[in-house]
């Protein structure tokens, strides 16, 4: 008897099956693990009365998040929720009660306050809900400012500066100052602000809640602009729930724990 499995035997199929896909790890960019945020109760001081003006306020016990090189994330809630609060401990602007936060292999709650300012100026771009643009100076000097911080020669500052504000379509308004400039030109000058330094996470606490409809819509689409453009790692906080669906994914803070809003939908 011939064995069917000894010799040139051919199968149909030979050759044709193409190789299992290689799983890769993605490179995670910011993480927080077991994270806890109280804020201690705030007494009313003595002849106030009895018990706490406020009492202990817990915020988020146990939070885990993970944000992946590349991501945009919209972080969503409602009001009171934490959201604001995560994102001033994933930029090292307070500690939380328990938990870690990392950003890439930086242990961010282990940071002096120096090494803090230095991780916010290097690794992390922050755009506010207001813009927070200094009113004596020019919006080129403005962008201008996180380079000077680290110690940049004013002239390459502001030559950088300068190519970012032509990114975010305002290189003919760069010697306006903030008070001449509208609400959405004034975004537009934080988020250049946010990014010419170049870092590894933008972090964008409510960007468009300060403006009109078509001005947020305007500002957002360049958000994603940027994004996709400058292969940007974003996590944005938004009250929006449409601007949100346009990100990779949407969380929802909830009882002190981020889900998956999409999963519970």
């Amino acid at each position: 008897m011939i064995d069917p499995l000894d010799g040139d035997v051919e199968f149909e199929n030979e050759g044709t099956l193409e190789p299992l896909p290689v799983v890769r790890e993605r490179t995670v960019v910011m993480r927080a693990v077991g994270l806890t945020k109280i804020y201690a109760a705030v007494s009313a001081g003595a002849g106030a009365g009895s018990g706490s003006e406020r009492p202990a306020l817990e915020l988020f016990r146990g939070l885990d998040l993970r944000v992946h090189a590349g991501e945009m994330v919209a972080i969503v809630g409602e009001s009171g929720a934490g959201k604001s609060s995560l994102l001033h401990l994933l930029a090292a602007l307070d500690t939380p009660t328990a938990g870690e936060v990392w950003c890439g292999e930086s242990r961010v709650g282990s940071f002096t306050q120096k090494q803090a300012a230095e991780y916010r100026n290097r690794d992390v771009g922050y755009v506010w809900q207001f813009h927070y643009l200094l009113p004596e100076f020019s919006a080129l000097e403005n962008v201008a400012m996180p380079l000077l911080a680290r110690g940049m020669r004013r002239g390459p500052a502001l030559e950088q500066a300068r190519v970012w504000l032509d990114e975010v379509g305002l290189g003919d308004r760069a010697e306006h100052r903030s008070g001449e400039l509208s609400g959405g030109e004034q975004q537009r000058v934080s988020l250049a602000r946010a990014l010419v330094t170049e870092p590894r996470l933008l972090l964008a606490d409510e960007p468009t809640g300060d403006l009109d409809g078509k001005t947020a819509e305007a500002v957002f689409g360049l958000i994603q602009r940027l994004h996709e453009a400058h292969g940007l790692t974003s996590v944005l906080v938004t009250h929006n729930l449409e601007f949100a669906e346009r990100c990779d994914r949407v969380l929802r803070l909830r009882d002190g724990k981020l889900v998956n809003a999409r999963a519970a939908a």
